[in-house]
């Protein structure tokens, strides 16, 4: 089946915009998810943080994604998956670009616990986004940690660390999962990492796309009009307090901008806030 068959839905896109992130357990196949783990344990790809300026990574940054892990069969058999592909042609459409990559090998043993943060403090974009893409291509139970992440957090900004005196939030989720499991993020998302208390390595292939274009209507919309979608995005994490109006306010405006209806809206949030004479 092709990229394009495997798609995300309007409420599986809505659910992105509520929560910042969706998770596929198993989405990599095991002998599949193996081989890409060698690939990252012999050294490669190489990142472009810290690389040296004449090698070629040092100038992937901006590119298209497409055939910059040609060298690395088993990485790029895992974007190619049509699951995959799918689901990140759905949230940045056609021809992404790359950003970075890296590869988060924490070792047996580990009891220090990352402090939360968010990545793009210098990302003033309201309207588009950024994905990470999060593989955990071997089993990743909870004693080894994982990444902790913080579901409707994408769309409140913060300053990198400042975020870091906090230990624990309600609602928060781990990415306690099988092999092969993927983790999609708003690239807003606060999240950490966890101590790993096993005898065994933790590894997590992080890869940050961008858009090539406008992100409109990318998605299977056949559903768009679901009446469902008001309801997923006025979602209360529990976490904000009496502030959810303004994470559902935000996620109306994204949705306004991602659909090209810019009269959608939920219980009249916005609406009522656009009734002054022009």
């Amino acid at each position: 089946m092709t990229a394009h068959a495997h798609r995300l839905g309007s409420l599986q896109m809505a659910s992105f915009i509520a929560d910042g992130a969706l998770r596929f357990d198993g989405i990599v196949p095991r002998a599949l998810a193996d081989a890409a783990l060698a690939e990252l344990a012999g050294g490669g790809p190489p990142s472009p943080f810290g690389a040296d300026p004449s090698s070629p990574a040092a100038a992937w940054a901006g590119r298209p994604l497409a055939g910059l892990f040609r060298d690395w069969p088993a990485l790029t058999a895992v974007l190619d998956l049509p699951a995959v592909a799918g689901i990140v042609g759905s949230l940045l459409g056609p021809d992404p670009i790359y950003d970075h990559h890296y590869a988060h090998v924490i070792a047996p043993g580990q009891d220090w616990s990352q402090p939360w943060h968010a990545d793009a403090i210098l990302d003033p974009r309201r309207a588009a986004f950024d994905i990470q893409l999060l593989f955990f291509f071997h089993d990743t139970p909870r004693e080894m940690g994982g990444t902790m992440y913080l579901p409707g957090s994408h769309l409140r900004r913060v300053n990198e660390y400042a975020i870091a005196r906090y230990q624990n939030f309600v609602g928060q989720e781990s990415m306690a999962c099988p092999a092969g499991s993927l983790l999609v993020c708003h690239h807003g998302i606060w999240h950490c990492g966890q101590p790993n208390r096993t005898d065994r390595s933790r590894t997590m292939f992080k890869l940050r796309l961008g858009p090539r274009g406008a992100q409109r209507q990318t998605w299977d919309t056949t559903d768009v009009r679901d009446p469902r979608i008001g309801k997923i995005l006025s979602r209360d994490h529990g976490w904000y307090g009496h502030e959810v109006r303004l994470e559902i306010a935000n996620r109306i405006r994204l949705w306004r901008a991602l659909t090209g209806d810019p009269r959608f809206d939920v219980d009249l949030w916005l609406t009522r806030l656009e009734n002054e004479p022009r």
